[in-house]
């Protein structure tokens, strides 16, 4: 028995498809990404509510259960997790929307009554199967539970032929009998094909999976707004999707190729694999107070951060150095690579959470033409977004990617913890460039040492 009119259900349902809009306007800006959050999840929750008044639901006390349970593993999950690790969570978390979602049509294929309500049906489950397979294999790539290197076997594309008929064919006998059996084979069929889709990616392309996979899930969410006749689902779902594939396109864009090419890219052969080795080619390493004098006498200083900053939480003391440097007058400002991080958008976080002015965080195009005006460029814990493979060799992972110009600054000094390669697995010839100088080292302690010789000049 519903406690509230249809009426009232609508003007309900359409407040929270406000609050999904409004969340996406604020998420656009980090001032405002905050506030986009928080109205997102009052959308969620006036939703949820609203199910809860207007449906007649049968077992309640299971689906209060779940709930519960989901509450108490994801609440402390994501109160634990680190910033650096919010990549890995997103693309969990995306993965069980995604899995949901194809579970749930699985259940309702036996309401099935209609071509369209069918279609729905098979359109979830294998779009969902695939986003949740293939956001398992991205949270194990970002936690490096394996390999971040491209991984291809012989003959797999054309396994990947054969399920995609599998997957056609699966669908339509969905559609003709609404066989659970088939249904159930074409969930299996979506599993494989997500971890096939995600396997060949290299480390470098993982943010734009990232972005795939939630534009994914966000299609499978809207489609199963129309097996549950639920418009909320339906409008949060294509807001997902919709938004996801736009960030898609941008991202490609950034890399400089296609997401065709990002997905499949690897079946071309070439050197894709990359390598985890440490180099031991000779380099020029200095101390704390080298790199404290070449920042203390320039007029400009250029900041590259990466992951290696997030890594060791040096962001705060990264900020530390720039006010330092800015009160001798010297010109700071931050080179923010579309890629950097993990996910889209997660170097500027990091930053924001240092309260880092969002004047001086300038994206590529904006800063690259000042490297060749900048007396330093300090780059910390980056290496593949400043990697001149991406524009010198055809085979790299990372060939025909965008870079930031570090190269063209002066004097630059990376500070790194070790030579091993950065995430795309790839060495990086900048490092041995004459004017290049490395501090080896923790970039939290590094960045302090470099930060009182400064002050001490």
């Amino acid at each position: 028995m519903s406690l509230i009119t249809v009426e009232v259900e609508a003007l309900l349902y359409l407040f929270a498809a406000v609050m999904f809009i409004m969340a996406l306007k604020g998420l656009s800006s980090p001032k405002s990404a905050r506030r986009g959050n928080l109205l997102g999840a009052l959308g969620a929750l006036v939703g949820i509510v609203t199910v809860f008044l207007a449906e007649e639901l049968h077992n309640v006390g299971w689906i209060l259960l779940v709930i519960g349970v989901g509450s108490i593993i994801s609440v402390p999950a994501s109160r634990m997790v680190k910033m650096t690790q919010m990549p890995q969570l997103v693309a969990l978390f995306n993965g069980v929307g995604g899995g949901a979602a194809a579970i749930v049509a699985l259940l309702e294929l036996r309401a099935a009554n209609t071509p369209g309500f069918l279609i729905a049906v098979a359109f979830t489950i294998f779009i969902g199967s695939v986003s949740f397979a293939g956001s398992v294999i991205t949270f194990a790539k970002l936690q490096e539970m394996m390999t971040t290197r491209p991984v291809i076997f012989a003959g797999q594309r054309y396994v990947m032929v054969i399920l995609a008929a599998l997957t056609l064919a699966g669908a339509v006998l969905v559609v003709l009998d609404g066989d659970l059996l088939i249904a159930t084979l074409l969930l299996v069929v979506g599993l494989a094909m997500g971890l096939l889709l995600v396997l060949p990616v290299g480390g470098a392309d993982v943010p734009i999976v990232i972005s795939l996979l939630n534009a994914m899930t966000g299609l499978a969410v809207a489609a199963s707004g129309l097996v549950l006749n639920n418009t909320l689902l339906l409008v949060a779902g294509t807001l997902v999707g919709a938004s996801g594939t736009i960030l898609t396109r941008a991202m490609a864009k950034a890399m400089g190729r296609s997401v065709n090419n990002i997905i499949f890219g690897a079946f071309k052969g070439g050197s894709t694999a990359g390598s985890t080795e440490i180099s031991d080619r000779p380099v020029k390493s200095g101390t704390a107070e080298d790199v404290a004098i070449l920042l203390g006498y320039a007029q400009k200083v250029v900041v590259v951060p990466g992951y290696g900053l997030a890594v060791a939480q040096a962001q705060h003391t990264m900020y530390e150095l720039a006010k330092a440097l800015e009160e001798k007058g010297i010109e700071v400002v931050f080179g923010i690579h579309p890629v950097a991080g993990r996910m889209p958008g997660h170097m500027n976080v990091l930053l924001a959470e240092a309260n880092v002015p969002y004047e001086v965080l300038q994206e590529m195009d904006e800063v690259n033409p000042q490297f060749k005006t900048a007396d330093v460029c300090l780059v910390v814990g980056a290496n593949d977004v400043v990697n001149p493979a991406a524009k010198t060799t055809p085979g790299s992972p990372i060939y025909g990617m965008p870079i930031l110009d570090a190269g063209d600054a002066k004097q630059v000094v990376f500070l790194k913890r070790s030579m091993r390669p950065g995430f795309a697995g790839i060495e990086n010839e900048l490092l041995y460039e004459p004017n290049t100088t490395l501090l080896f080292g923790d970039a939290k302690e590094t960045l302090s040492k470099v930060l009182s010789a400064v002050k001490a000049i």
